[in-house]
Order: C-alpha cells, then sequence, then structure tokens
C-alpha cells in the first residue's frame, strides 16, 4: 500500500462515515451527494490537522512496510471526521438560513 493509497482508502473511510451518521440521523441527511462531499471534506480536514500527530500517510508507510495500529487510528480519525462534517455543515446551512 503506498501513501496514496492510503489517503484514498481514508477518504472513503470519511464518506461512509458522513453517510452513516445521515441514516442513522435524519435531521442531519443531505441525501447521498451532500453527505458524500461533506465526508470527504472532513476527513480531508481531520487528517491534515489531526495526522501530525504521527498518524499520516507518510508516517504510515515510513519504514517501508504498512504500520497496521497508525492505520486503523488514520481510517478511526477519517470516519469521525466524516461524521462530524455533517453536524457542522448543518449547523452552517441552519445559520445561513437565519440571516
Amino acid at each position: 500500500m503506498t501513501e496514496t493509497s492510503i489517503s484514498l482508502v481514508s477518504i472513503i473511510i470519511g464518506i461512509i462515515g458522513a453517510n452513516i451518521m445521515g441514516l442513522i440521523f435524519k435531521k442531519y441527511s443531505f441525501g447521498i451527494i451532500g453527505n458524500s462531499i461533506a465526508g470527504v471534506f472532513g476527513s480531508v480536514f481531520f487528517i491534515k490537522s489531526l495526522g501530525r500527530l504521527g498518524f499520516d500517510p507518510i508516517s504510515i508507510m515510513q519504514s517501508g512496510t504498512l504500520n497496521a495500529k497508525l492505520l486503523i487510528i488514520n481510517l478511526l480519525i477519517s470516519f469521525i471526521g466524516g461524521f462530524i462534517a455533517i453536524v457542522f455543515a448543518k449547523k452552517l446551512k441552519n445559520k445561513m438560513n437565519k440571516v
């Protein structure tokens, strides 16, 4: 697995997290396309922000082999990022509609 593959898998996990959030909590759903877009941005934002702690794709492959623990943390943060992005997007939409 290369760094690029890890990044793509992380984004897909973020999309899955956002869509699951939309399925569980209907009031936060933007539909499949809206949830997917929010999941991409949430996943990328959280991995770029928190990845500096040592679980970014480059750190996962640093020794030349796959570090499974760091990969699991990376995927978990991507999933949570997609989940949280839906909440932030809904709050932003509500604030914009009030004006």
